[in-house]
């Protein structure tokens, strides 16, 4: 399934609800919707975006994960009864990560926190080591596990999953999703 330009255009500022339940041990969190997010509402929607496929290498889920059409009823309980949920740090669908600026990010990270009160995550994996520096104020922050928690939760950073970042692959992606998830306590599964 495609989008036209039309339709992507349209999704131009639009948010994409939250990926959540009760018992959230591991939240990710994007940077913010792309278009193509916005337009299927469904996370990391890009067919040219890697999180999908990490989070199937990484044994989180135990089949492929196609959202770019939207995510499936059925794969969005399955990724919560697991514990896994999906936000943003902005949501404003644009069509690059930087067209947000700073104090978007700065208020992201503050709502984020707020957030991370709210449900109580054991792991948080920020996707976008840029957008973390500019909205935690951390410049010299690393990709990784970070030496201070976020609100009680563990933290990592982790470049943009998106196809146009060429510091990230679906292998390193991958294994620092499965440590996060160890650390959460969300065993890993034989990837089918």
């Amino acid at each position: 399934m495609g989008f036209t330009r039309r339709e992507l255009e349209a999704a131009r500022g639009r948010s994409v609800p939250d990926l959540v339940g009760d018992d959230v041990r591991l939240l990710f969190v994007g940077i913010n919707p792309g278009l193509w997010t916005a337009a299927a509402q469904a996370h990391f929607a890009h067919p040219g975006n890697r999180f999908w496929k990490a989070l199937h290498r990484a044994g989180l889920v135990d089949h492929p994960i196609d959202a770019s059409g939207g995510l499936s009823a059925e794969d969005a309980r399955a990724l919560v009864e697991r514990g896994i949920g999906i936000t943003n740090l902005v949501n404003r669908a644009t069509a690059r990560a930087d067209e947000l600026d700073p104090e978007e990010l700065r208020g992201g990270a503050r709502e984020l926190v707020e957030k991370i009160r709210r449900l109580h995550p054991k792991v948080v994996v920020v996707l976008g080591l840029g957008a973390y520096r500019t909205g935690f104020g951390r410049p010299r922050a690393r990709r990784g596990r970070q030496p201070e928690p976020l609100d009680g939760a563990i933290l990592y950073v982790a470049g943009n999953p998106s196809g146009l970042n060429a510091h990230e692959t679906v292998d390193s992606l991958a294994g620092l999703f499965a440590e996060a998830a160890r650390e959460a306590g969300i065993p890993l599964e034989e990837p089918r």
